[in-house]
């Protein structure tokens, strides 16, 4: 059996905005738009895709899933996310490895570390 994994999807109350904020995020565009479920371009060919559908509840604690984002300027790029609507939750440094972990404007948290 081969598994690949193709799209990670984000249960939200509105998915056109908080498409709009992943769009900006990640330099990428909505690939298709149903009104209630979004799907945006994977950041390159073969990538995972990002969806983002409306369901009635909202979020309930922490999410049990969340991405992991690396950049070789982790600060100017929480910068650039806070100016976009992110919030930043806390900062994590463990040997070796520095992160900040941020809300985007639903809350659901996100990490941006260094990385090539």
């Amino acid at each position: 059996m081969i598994l690949d994994l193709a799209m990670v999807t984000v249960d939200c109350a509105d998915p056109r905005r908080l498409a709009a904020f992943w769009c900006e995020a990640l330099g990428i565009r909505v690939e298709h738009d149903w009104g209630e479920f979004l799907v945006l371009t994977p950041a390159r060919e073969g990538g995972v895709r990002l969806g983002f559908q409306r369901v009635p509840e909202e979020r309930a604690g922490k999410n049990r899933l969340h991405l992991d984002l690396a950049t070789p300027d982790p600060q100017g790029e929480v910068a650039r996310l806070r100016g976009l609507g992110a919030e930043v939750v806390a900062e994590h440094e463990a040997p070796g490895m520095r992160w900040t972990v941020l809300t985007d404007p639903e809350g659901n948290e996100f990490c941006v570390g260094a990385g090539d």
